[in-house]
């Protein structure tokens, strides 16, 4: 049963006066981390909009959570943004308020997409159109467009299991050497199925190991397509993050770049960066660009490339249809993104492109811990340099906190970090996936 709405959130008022409202979808800390974006940036609360309540948005004093039940259907979600739009009519003689509707999911972005004829009646949905999505969002057809425009990606072999049911289905051949990466190409697809020993990302030691793992996802009633991908050597400070705007003219007006320290490694965060440190690395973002300008997109991009040892290329993995889980890295580093959606879509405005250069560093881990697994003595130094510079941030340690216990859930999950990767990544070995 869906839950009653209550709104309380004022409103944002925009460069130009005009007043806008984001609600976003979802519950874990990069909505949060958008949300507080959003206060900061202009005082106002978000509502957030979850099929549960998480802790990441729990006892959060910066926005207002609406809460489904997991058991919510699409229909309930479109159901519950159209009465917090309802809650936002505007008094007679008033202009209504420029909604914005956002989501940090691939699963999440999906349905706005799909649903945006629906939600534009209410809404205003900064997303790039559903055949591109398909396009992008897809890690084979991915690696298709990079090929074709030039941009180095790893090689990469596609499997489809539509068939996988069928008697006499065989997998297509891998013809790469092992250890490969294995991992779903479209994570939407992915992201909701249930089954023991789920991974976010493989690595695959033998062609054995592989063909046991399409058995499991057959038994398990995948029906999408998974890419087998080279290995690309390397521990987590090869990995390099991306994030970007496109305004509604097709100009890339925001540009971030962060060198990434340590991963998550549990079994479904696996590939998640957890510290980070920014800085401008042109060539890399020469690329991206090119990418989003040839294809056409709009809204908020975040890519993942890792720097290939051997030549020192950049070897495009995937972009995320969204500003992406860390984006709390590009407000940490002076660049608040959603300056430049509110400046685009509610004024309408054409913004001065900034490319951040500022070096911060961001973290979800305990800084003592993080120096654990920095191996290299210059990136520890760095690290070192930037705590003692206080140029820190942590998405959920917030000022404007003040519930006690909200500062109780921040500290334990700093304690729930230091378990996590006791059990998962205890050994520190120099390589990663």
């Amino acid at each position: 049963m869906t839950a009653p709405v209550r709104i309380t959130a004022p409103e944002g008022v925009s460069p130009r006066g005009r007043r806008f409202q984001p609600v976003i979808l979802g519950a874990d800390i990069g909505v949060y981390a958008l949300a507080r974006s959003f206060h900061e940036q202009y005082g106002v609360r978000s509502v957030v909009v979850s099929l549960t309540l998480t802790g990441p948005v729990a006892d959060s004093t910066i926005l207002e959570n609406v809460v489904l039940g997991a058991e919510a259907t699409p229909e309930d979600i479109v159901g519950a943004v159209q009465r917090v739009a309802e809650r936002f009519a505007p008094a007679a003689g008033e202009d209504a308020p420029e909604l914005l509707l956002l989501a940090n999911t691939d699963w999440l972005v999906r349905f706005l997409v799909q649903h945006r004829a629906e939600l534009e009646q209410w809404y205003t949905v900064p997303f790039l159109d559903a055949d591109l999505l398909g396009r992008l969002a897809d890690k084979a057809q991915f690696a298709e467009l990079c090929t074709e425009l030039g941009i180095r990606t790893p090689r990469t072999v596609v499997q489809d299991f539509a068939a996988a049911g069928a008697p006499g289905w065989v997998p297509a051949p891998v013809d790469l050497p092992f250890p490969v990466i294995a991992k779903a190409a479209n994570s939407a697809d992915y992201e909701r199925l249930s089954f023991t020993g789920k991974k976010k990302v493989y690595q695959v030691d033998t062609p054995d190991e592989l063909t046991a793992l399409y058995g499991t996802l057959a038994d398990a009633g995948f029906t999408g397509t998974f890419v087998v991908q080279e290995m690309i050597p390397g521990d987590d400070t090869q990995m390099r993050s991306i994030t970007c705007y496109v305004d509604t003219r097709g100009r890339v007006t925001l540009s971030c770049c962060a060198h990434v320290l340590l991963e998550e490694h549990t079994p479904s965060g696996l590939g998640n960066p957890a510290a980070m440190i920014t800085g401008r690395h042109d060539e890399m973002l020469a690329q991206a660009t090119h990418l989003l300008t040839r294809t056409g997109y709009v809204g908020f991009a975040n890519f993942d490339v890792k720097i290939d040892p051997r030549d020192g290329s950049a070897q495009f993995f995937e972009v995320n249809p969204r500003i992406g889980r860390n984006n709390y890295y590009v407000t940490a580093a002076g660049a608040n993104p959603v300056r430049f959606l509110v400046e685009d879509r509610v004024d309408g405005t054409e913004v001065e492109p900034v490319v951040v250069e500022r070096e911060v560093l961001y973290s979800i881990v305990p800084h003592r811990l993080l120096r654990r697994y920095v191996l290299d003595a210059d990136l520890r130094a760095k690290v070192d340099g930037l705590v003692r510079a206080r140029r820190t941030a942590h998405p959920l340690r917030y000022r404007a906190e003040r519930r006690l216990k909200r500062r109780f859930y921040v500290l334990a999950a700093a304690v729930n970090q230091v378990r996590k990767f006791r059990r998962y990544y205890p050994e520190v070995t120099g390589t990663g996936l």
